[in-house]
């Protein structure tokens, strides 16, 4: 495994000028082991139940308490898959008897690990009858530990980019390689894992959320106290029980920064990980084991926080709130299905997936809401949010570039475990992450409302507005395309919403379902925060329209591409684009294959061309221009000139199809960034600068 390490920023923790006295912190950490005593148990987060007779290695539930003189507050951290809302409420209430945090104070996450004891029932699985009662124990030694060990203590924070170790698992299907739900509906459009260089897939249906956080935590007299880090990887893979690559990482940051020493604690929290994993598909597969992936974020984290300053006058702020959402419970066929499933089970546990969505769906039905608890925490200028519910890196990103503090992390699977959240636009794809369950119920707009809702938690804490997300026309790429004067241009890097703004004009796009939004673009990312990156829609079935002042019949039009389908697709053509006059497809011109549109701009979707011709590149970025200049027309493939013909003009264009074409049964498959239209023939040499543009980041 590459280390490759690039240190994002190092922040100083800043007081909060609200809080009357000077805060003066003291902090204690502890780690208890959580490892079931007995065996057989209960393992979940498969589809089936399974169960483990030995443990791999040990459990942990790791506590940090924070105390300012006014707040004092709580983070767990368990080694466990999921643990239920009613499980950590009754755990809470055990911990504010003991201790005195109240139990609004106190924030319990899970790390996600998929071979932990079962202390929660989902899909196949139902809790393991003995584990809960002895975790629940546990978690309230943990913070009794941790407060008896408070001390006089400094903090800081830091930032670095560990993105070569979390990679999007959730990827697009072909158009023509859809796939059947658990119901024997066509519906999988985006599916988890879809194998290393599988051709039946386009490209990642969203982002990474790439940033190691890591709040640190020491004594007065410099020695080391804990490191409480956040990263959105979901779990490496290992045999049961075991804490995967979690507990590895602390291990290994206690080994190297804590020097072994007794009382140091690092902890590791679930980051915005609901559809990324370690493994890269779009590359063939790696030899790597746990071991070396976890020592290889630990590096990350050992060398970010060799740059953390810090401070003791740090204060802390808590706040939380419920939001009730409804589930998408079955329609009255459906529940006639799933009981009439259920009762052909017999009181068995259901093991094929239609026997375990079935019994899914009687759940659902007898519970159609659930109210969720969200929290946000302050540590001087660092927030916290809390999420029970696994998170789409988009999400992530939302949160951490909105917040209105110095930096943000999320945690997911805090507080409870209410099933994934895709963004609205990720439901019409399909995939298991949108299949009805305790898994994955809450409503398709559950995501927006819950980001909207921490952020307004994340306001409370820090005593001001949330930031507007980064000025699209403020990017250089962006500045140098603007000072070319185009009369409309479509950056497509939303992170939400079913309309593409017009930096140029007044010409929002409208986005239909089946496109997806927060891909990378063809910028290359640079690491200054999680607000500042090149952002690209993926096409996977649909389009962005927008309407313009009728061109004449001199203009050009630009985008870039990034094409999804193999070389085996060599028959598909994907349009780019297609101007319209007055609602209809001109006619005539595809770029290097086949005779298509003039007002069109067409690839052949596989890395074949006509001899002679520069090829279209695969799952990488291109850039391709069509220029009018009255009946000429010519087109460009980064920056060089692949087609130049005499083709009448038929009308003068007065809208756009972005994606495709009217008469098409599928567009175009993959991402489209960057779309500009001049009402002037562009030159060759300025189609080579745009080309060149994207270096100068």
């Amino acid at each position: 495994m590459p280390r490759r390490v690039v240190l994002a920023w190092v922040a100083l923790l800043i007081a909060a000028p609200a809080v009357a006295a000077e805060p003066k912190l003291r902090a204690g950490a502890a780690a208890i082991d959580v490892t079931p005593e007995r065996f057989p148990v209960v393992v979940n987060c498969g589809f089936a139940e399974a169960s483990a007779a030995a443990a791999q290695d040990r459990l942990h539930a790791r506590a940090l308490v924070l105390d300012d003189g006014t707040t004092r507050l709580a983070v767990v951290v368990v080694d466990n898959c999921m643990m239920p809302r009613e499980f950590l409420d009754r755990a809470k209430a055990l911990i504010a008897a003991e201790t005195g945090i109240p139990a609004d104070r106190q924030l319990i996450s899970a790390t996600h690990t998929h071979t932990a004891p079962a202390v929660m029932g989902c899909l196949g699985s139902d809790p393991d009858p003995a584990y809960g009662a002895f975790l629940e124990r546990q978690l309230v030694q943990a913070v009794r530990e941790a407060v008896a060990n408070l001390a006089p203590a400094e903090a800081g924070w830091a930032v670095a980019d560990a993105g070569h170790l979390t990679h999007n698992r959730q990827w697009v299907l072909r158009s023509d390689k859809v796939r059947a739900d658990p119901f024997g509906d066509l519906t999988v459009r985006s599916n988890m894992h879809p194998g290393y260089l599988h051709p039946d897939f386009v490209g990642p249906s969203g982002p990474t959320d790439p940033w190691l956080t890591l709040l640190s935590v020491r004594h007065a007299d410099g020695r080391p106290l804990a490191v409480l880090a956040n990263f959105s990887m979901h779990y490496f893979g290992t045999a049961p029980v075991s804490a995967d690559y979690f507990g590895r990482f602390c291990g290994t940051l206690e080994r190297r920064v804590g020097g072994g020493r007794k009382g140091f604690v690092a902890m590791l929290s679930q980051g915005t990980s609901g559809d990324l994993m370690w493994m890269d598909f779009g590359k063939p597969q790696p030899k790597q084991t746990m071991e070396d992936y976890a020592d290889a974020l630990a590096d990350v984290g050992e060398k970010a926080l060799k740059a953390v300053r810090y401070r003791p006058d740090v204060s802390l702020a808590m706040a939380e709130t419920t939001l009730t959402l409804g589930r998408r419970v079955p329609a009255p066929e459906r529940l006639a299905w799933a009981r009439k499933v259920v009762a052909g089970l017999n009181g068995k546990k259901p093991t094929t997936q239609p026997e375990i969505y079935a019994r899914e769906a009687v759940f659902l039905h007898d519970e159609p809401k659930r109210e969720l608890k969200l929290q946000a925490v302050r540590v001087g200028d660092l927030g916290i949010a809390a999420i029970p519910n696994e998170v789409f890196a988009i999400t992530g990103l939302k949160i951490k570039a909105q917040s209105p503090l110095a930096g943000t992390f999320a945690v997911e699977l805090a507080n409870g475990s209410e099933g994934y959240i895709p963004p609205a636009e990720q439901h019409p794809l399909g995939g298991y992450t949108t299949w009805p369950a305790r898994s994955a119920a809450l409503e398709v707009g559950a995501e927006a409302k819950i980001t909207d809702a921490v952020l307004g938690l994340l306001e409370k804490v820090a005593g001001k507005k949330r930031k507007p997300l980064p000025d699209p026309a403020a990017d250089p790429y962006a500045k140098h395309v603007l000072a070319a004067k185009p009369v409309a241009y479509w950056r497509l890097g939303e992170l939400s919403g079913a309309t593409a703004a017009d930096l140029a004009g007044k010409n929002p796009g409208a986005v239909e379902p089946g496109v997806v939004w927060g891909l990378d673009g063809p910028v290359p990312r640079r690491f200054d925060g999680p607000a500042a990156a090149n952002r690209a829609a993926h096409f996977a079935g649909g389009r962005v329209t927008a309407t313009f002042l009728p061109l004449g019949e001199r203009y050009s039009v630009e985008v870039w591409f990034w094409n999804g389908f193999p070389a085996d697709a060599r028959d598909w053509t994907g349009t780019l684009f297609t101007l319209t006059v007055a609602e209809q497809a001109e006619d005539g011109l595809a770029l290097g294959g086949k005779k298509g549109s003039a007002g069109a701009l067409a690839i052949p979707m596989g890395e074949t061309r006509p001899a002679g011709r520069t090829p279209a590149p695969f799952r990488a970025w291109a850039h391709a221009v069509l220029v009018r200049d009255g009946g000429r027309v010519r087109a460009y493939l980064n920056g060089r000139e692949e087609v130049d013909a005499e083709l009448p003009a038929t009308g003068k264009p007065d809208g756009i199809l972005i994606g495709g074409r009217p008469d098409e049964r599928f567009g175009f498959e993959g991402r489209l960034a960057e779309v500009a239209v001049y009402d002037r023939p562009l030159t060759g040499a300025e189609v080579a600068a745009r080309h060149a543009a994207v270096g100068e980041r």
